[in-house]
């Protein structure tokens, strides 16, 4: 009873042994949707080797004894062709590639940040130039900013008056700023965008 038992014991891990050999995976953490070895679902494809020769159109079997005898994998890189287009390559380092380089293009994307600032229809020259200065700093730290005028109760019969105000910091911002979005008004807010010059 102890053979029997160690047999099929020794005849289990060999089956894993070479399960594990005939599927190569990378690890668990890099779960995605690429279709690679036996998660390619098509019975027959076109197949291109590690040298990007084409070998023409076999079997699935085919194809992975062929990837599997030169310790390598099969990748669909072409799902939707009819027949369906996979090539011979080491996934893992295929995998590590393409993670390389959504990271660098993730590094290169520049995120351009937006500051609100709030002006007034009664503003005074003191804190008009204040704004100024402020919004300066900001768009010469290539941010954009979004002006905001709200006209409250009777502040509504000084649109006019607003939009001159508005106008007028636009046009101090001139020699930094460019308008991205002209002034408009949204419910009873004007308001508008400045962007830096490109230099």
């Amino acid at each position: 009873m102890g053979v029997e038992c160690t047999h099929f014991l020794f005849v289990k891990i060999k089956k894993r042994m070479v399960s594990n050999i005939n599927n190569r995976k990378v690890a668990p953490n890099n779960v995605n949707d690429d279709l690679f070895n036996e998660k390619i679902p098509f019975r027959e494809v076109l197949v291109i080797n590690a040298n990007g020769e084409q070998l023409g159109v076999m079997s699935k079997k085919e194809a992975l004894d062929i990837a599997y005898k030169q310790n390598l994998d099969l990748l669909c890189v072409a799902p939707k062709a009819r027949p369906a287009v996979c090539k011979v390559l080491d996934y893992g380092r295929y995998h590590f590639e393409q993670q390389k380089k959504a990271k660098e293009a993730k590094r290169k994307q520049h995120v351009v940040e937006v500051k609100s600032l709030r002006l007034s229809p009664i503003i005074d020259t003191h804190d008009f130039e204040t704004k100024v200065r402020q919004t300066s700093k900001w768009i010469e730290a290539g941010m954009k900013v979004k002006i905001d005028m709200r006209f409250r109760g009777r502040l509504i019969t000084r649109l006019e008056v607003g939009r001159k105000i508005m106008n007028d910091f636009i046009e101090a911002m001139s020699e930094v700023a460019v308008v991205e979005k002209k002034p408009s008004m949204e419910g009873n807010t004007m308001s508008t965008v400045l962007a830096p010059k490109k230099k």
